[in-house]
């Protein structure tokens, strides 16, 4: 069977990312996909090898547009400057991709090499970062983890609707970093 004229693989990315990001990774699945994209659901087979495969090119498009966005955030940024331009960015990320964010910490094959590949460019961008601190190695890998354990509780206390309060959140968002840095610097 030879694929619809216009179909392609990224057009079926696109749309699955769209519908991830406007109903959730769950409702990405074979069926919906092809539905939302005026197939059947075997055609989507002449582009993917299946759900895992798709989820895995999700997870691997989310890390590398939320790489590309805390970089460009950067923008010259150094010191503690930067680290908020970081999690802005992170939180931004979260807030306008839901899906595509959720599809980038749920990859379903997380051993494959071109996932690892996409995640240690965020790593190296927060241990290059995180560079003005003058950590060890394994200080600055330990601060990375904690660094990401912010941002993304952060981001995803939000998402669950944790913040009722009549409270600004970035305001929050921005302290709890600050807090973070502080302990960075003064731990013994």
């Amino acid at each position: 069977m030879s694929p619809r004229m216009g179909l392609t693989k990224d057009k079926i990315m696109e749309t699955a990312a769209n519908m991830a990001d406007s109903d959730g990774i769950g409702s990405v699945t074979i069926a919906n996909l092809a539905k939302q994209l005026k197939i059947q659901p075997p055609s989507l087979y002449n582009h993917i090898n299946g759900l895992n495969e798709l989820k895995t090119v999700m997870a691997i498009q989310g890390l590398n547009k939320l790489h590309d966005e805390m970089k460009s955030a950067l923008g010259g940024k150094e010191g503690d400057e930067a680290v908020h331009a970081l999690g802005a960015s992170y939180l931004a990320f979260s807030r306008s991709h839901p899906g595509l964010y959720e599809s980038a910490l749920l990859a379903p094959e997380p051993g494959n090499t071109d996932v690892q590949a996409a995640g240690n460019r965020i790593v190296e961008l927060a241990l290059g970062t995180l560079n003005y601190l003058g950590l060890s190695q394994q200080d600055a890998l330990h601060a990375v983890r904690g660094l990401r354990s912010v941002f993304h509780g952060f981001a995803s206390l939000e998402h669950k609707g944790g913040f009722g309060m009549n409270l600004s959140i970035d305001e929050s968002f921005q302290r709890m970093i600050d807090v973070f840095l502080k302990g960075i610097k003064n731990r013994g």
